[in-house]
């Protein structure tokens, strides 16, 4: 636990002021009513000092040693503890417990339940501090909201953050529009702005970074200064430490420390039976093809487009350290390279530069390769079979010449002998 502001220090507080004070008006005040007469009304004030130096502040209740003890003019304050709105002169502040609000001078509708919540607060107004020491140190602060032990403790001038859970946002000086709830999330960050931590532990180290999104216990527990980055789920993105643009999602899925980068989890290993290939676009819109003649219009042959096959490159390669260090052997295409063959075979980036090829347009182009390919095979096939029956029929009609000459061969020749 940190360290909250000693007893010690509270009480030596409102004993110094106790001896510099001038003692005036009625010590100590009367119940119910109080007010000096023609001035205010409807004030209460019941402890030594209580409301002492009022004069026409109206309808304040102060209930404790030294509560409200410098208000002169505000109104519709209510202190109930010793010390509590010790230095107040602005109207509608609630301080509930000892030393709760003490240094407030002119801020307005703030709002401290718990010893020494909003302790140092001078000037900062629209502030609700529950909880011992929530928002202690804030002192010009303004549209802050702590719910916890020591939640916002170390908030000064930051503004429009969200603290619910013990110690939560503790670490936070001039760090603005924070959320944090649960048990220590954002518990270091001290000037990072616009960041939301749900969960105990939940972006507990960040410092400056700015804009990132946990959700679930522990995650982005590690980052410090890395912005924009989402995790969402136990323990997700725990491995993100001063990367940006990170989004993690999925229980312990860890991620790495890598800029610009994605993690999912529950995706790798699971088979999706008849299921079809998700695509992303440079703009990260996830969809599905589509083959439906319904969502389609110009339809017409492949015809020769698909000769252009017979142009492309197929190399092996590595992807260089920072995407693969296995440095595992690959085949494919280079986009430049395909671009140069069918600028519409390439995928580009948001700049418009070749960032990889569309293999699946490729596939549909072999495919019709194979079936051109194919049905000159059956052609050449039938023109073989309707070859092959002409070579049996002439083959056939050769062996019954061939018999016919044999036969006449072999038949007797009568000869005619006239004596």
């Amino acid at each position: 636990m940190k360290t909250d502001t000693p007893p010690l220090l509270i009480t030596f507080a409102l004993v110094c002021f106790a001896l510099v004070q001038n003692a005036q008006a009625v010590l100590p005040p009367p119940d119910g009513g109080y007010g000096p007469p023609d001035y205010g009304a409807g004030n209460t004030a019941e402890g030594q000092e209580a409301l002492l130096s009022l004069t026409t502040g109206t309808y304040n209740t102060a209930d404790g040693y030294l509560s409200l003890r410098s208000n002169t003019t505000g109104n519709f304050n209510t202190a109930i503890g010793a010390g509590t709105l010790l230095f107040n002169t602005a109207d509608q502040n609630t301080a509930t417990g000892a030393a709760a609000l003490l240094s407030n001078t002119t801020g307005n509708l703030n709002t401290a339940n718990g010893e020494a919540a909003l302790f140092s607060n001078t000037t900062g107004s629209q502030n609700t501090a529950i909880g011992v020491s929530a928002l202690q140190s804030n002192t010009t602060g303004s549209l802050n909201t702590a719910s916890g032990v020591s939640a916002l403790q170390s908030n000064t001038t930051g503004v429009n953050n969200t603290a619910d859970g013990v110690e939560a946002l503790f670490s936070n000086t001039a760090g603005t529009s924070n959320t944090a709830a649960g048990f220590r999330a954002l518990q270091n960050n001290t000037i990072g702005a616009d960041n939301t931590a749900l969960g105990r532990a939940a972006l507990l180290q960040n410092t400056t970074g700015v804009t990132n999104t946990a959700i679930g216990r522990s995650s982005l527990f590690n980052n410090t200064t890395g912005s924009t980055n989402t995790a969402l789920g136990f323990n997700s993105g725990v491995s993100v430490t001063t990367a940006s643009n990170v989004i993690c999602i999925g229980a312990n899925m860890g991620g790495a420390n890598v800029s610009n980068s994605c993690y999912v989890g529950s995706i790798f290993g699971q088979t999706s039976s008849a299921g079809t290939a998700v695509f992303i676009n440079s703009d990260g819109k996830l969809g599905t093809a589509t083959s439906s003649k319904r969502f389609k219009e110009d339809i017409k042959p492949m015809d020769k487009t698909s000769e252009v096959l017979f142009s492309l490159k197929p190399v092996s390669f590595r992807y260089k350290n920072a995407i693969d260090p296995a440095a595992t052997s690959q085949l494919g295409l280079v986009a430049e390279d395909v671009e140069k063959v069918n600028p519409d075979l390439v995928v580009r980036d948001k700049e418009g530069n070749p960032y990889s090829v569309r293999y699946d347009q490729v596939n549909a182009m072999l495919l019709n390769e194979f079936l051109k390919a194919h049905q000159k095979m059956e052609e050449q096939g039938a023109t073989i079979a309707k070859q092959q029956k002409q070579i049996e029929a002439l083959a056939a009609g050769l062996q019954k010449v061939s018999k016919q000459l044999e036969a006449s061969k072999l038949t007797p020749q009568l000869v005619t002998n006239n004596r």
